[in-house]
C-alpha cells in the first residue's frame, strides 16, 4: 500500500472548481490568467490514459480541459492514449509502477482495462473514471465517474428523430464493441423502432464514407443517419450527398466543422457531452481529494450531459467550438 496521502492546507471547496473553470485560458489551459491562479504547496502528478485514436480532435477538448486544470492546480500532467485496450490497461499499469499522485482513465472495454484500474486503486492511487465506463467504474472500486449517461443520451437522439423526421434509422458504431458507442444506439432503438446498427472503422474515413454509401444506395428508405462522433457525421454527409439520398444526419459530440453545419442546417442537431468539462473535472477532482479528501458527486457518476445542439442554440454555442472549449 501507498502511504497516506499527504495533507495540504487550502481555503479552496468545490466552488473553487467552479471558479477556475471560468478562469480557463482557450488554448488549454497552459497559460495562467492570475485569477484561475496556481494553488501554491506541494506539486502532484496526475495520469490521464484514454483510449483516443490517432487523428480524432475530440480529445483535444478533453485534454485542454485537463490541461487548464493542471496548470492551476501545481499538477504534472502525464497525458498518454491507444484505442487499443489491452495497450491502455498495460499504459495503466506503468503509471501505477511509476508511482503517480492521482490517475484519470476511460474505460471504454471495462473487462480489460477495470482490472488495471483497480489495480491503481488497491495500490492507494486515487482513481476516476470519465468519458467511458459509467456502467462499470463502481465493480473496480473508482471514486468518481465524469460523463454522459449515454443510454439517455441515446433515447434523447432517438425522440428528437422520432418527432422532427420519423422514418427509418442508421446509427453508426465506428468502434465495435466499445460500451458506451453500443449504449448509445441502443439507447437510440428503445426511442426510434426499428434502428439499425452499422458498423464502420472509424479509423479509416473513407472507408466509413463507402460503407455509409452503400447501405444508404442498398437502402433508400433510410431517413436518419446517426453518428457516434463529429468525424463520422461529416463523412456521413458526404455519403448522403454521393448517394442522392434524403436522409439527415444527427450526431453525438461537437466540433467547429459541425457547428458551422449545423448553423447552416446541414446537420440536423449535436449531442454534446462536453468534454472540456470531463477533463477539466476528472483532474480537478483528483486535486480535491489528494489536497483535502473532497469526494465530488459521493460516489455516484457526475453527468456532463447530454446537451442538445440544434438550430434554437447554436448560435450561442459556436464562438466555444473554434478554440476547442465545448
Amino acid at each position: 500500500m501507498r502511504t497516506t496521502r499527504r495533507s495540504l492546507q487550502v481555503m479552496v471547496a468545490v466552488t473553487a472548481a467552479a471558479t477556475a473553470l471560468a478562469a480557463c485560458s482557450s488554448g488549454g489551459g497552459a497559460q495562467d490568467e492570475g485569477n484561475g491562479g496556481a494553488a501554491e504547496g506541494e506539486e502532484f502528478t496526475i495520469a490521464m490514459i484514454t483510449h483516443e485514436a490517432p487523428g480524432d480532435t475530440f480529445w483535444d477538448k478533453i485534454r485542454n480541459g485537463a490541461e487548464a486544470a493542471a496548470a492551476n492546480h501545481n499538477i504534472t500532467l502525464n497525458y498518454s492514449q491507444d484505442p487499443d485496450a489491452g495497450n491502455q490497461a498495460t499504459l495503466i499499469q506503468n503509471q501505477v509502477s511509476s508511482e503517480v499522485d492521482g490517475l484519470a482513465v476511460t474505460m471504454p472495454n471495462p473487462d480489460a482495462i477495470g482490472p488495471a484500474a483497480q489495480a491503481a486503486v488497491e495500490a492507494g492511487i486515487p482513481t476516476v473514471a470519465f468519458n467511458a465506463g459509467g456502467d462499470a467504474y463502481l465493480d473496480y472500486g473508482l471514486l468518481m465517474y465524469f460523463g454522459s449517461n449515454e443510454d439517455l443520451a441515446g433515447q434523447a437522439v432517438g425522440t428528437k428523430i422520432s418527432q422532427e423526421n420519423p422514418g427509418k434509422t442508421v446509427c453508426v458504431i465506428q468502434e465495435q464493441g466499445q460500451v458506451q458507442l453500443e449504449t448509445r444506439c441502443a439507447g437510440v432503438a428503445k426511442t426510434s423502432p426499428g434502428t439499425e446498427v452499422l458498423y464502420v472503422n472509424g479509423r479509416d474515413l473513407p472507408s466509413v464514407q463507402q460503407t455509409i454509401g452503400a447501405k444508404l444506395q442498398q437502402d433508400p428508405s433510410v431517413a436518419n443517419v446517426v453518428a457516434l462522433g463529429a468525424d463520422i457525421a461529416l463523412a456521413a454527409q458526404q455519403s448522403i450527398a454521393d448517394a442522392g439520398s434524403q436522409a439527415q444526419v444527427a450526431t453525438f459530440d461537437l466540433n467547429a466543422d459541425v457547428a458551422q453545419q449545423i448553423s447552416d442546417g446541414g446537420i440536423a442537431f449535436s449531442v454534446d457531452q462536453q468534454p472540456y468539462v470531463q477533463g477539466y473535472m476528472a483532474v480537478t477532482s483528483l486535486w480535491l481529494n489528494l489536497t483535502n479528501g473532497n469526494d465530488i458527486g459521493g460516489g455516484g457518476p457526475v453527468l456532463t450531459g447530454p446537451s442538445i445542439v440544434d438550430s434554437s442554440n447554436i448560435d450561442a454555442i459556436q464562438p466555444y467550438t473554434e478554440n476547442n472549449t465545448r
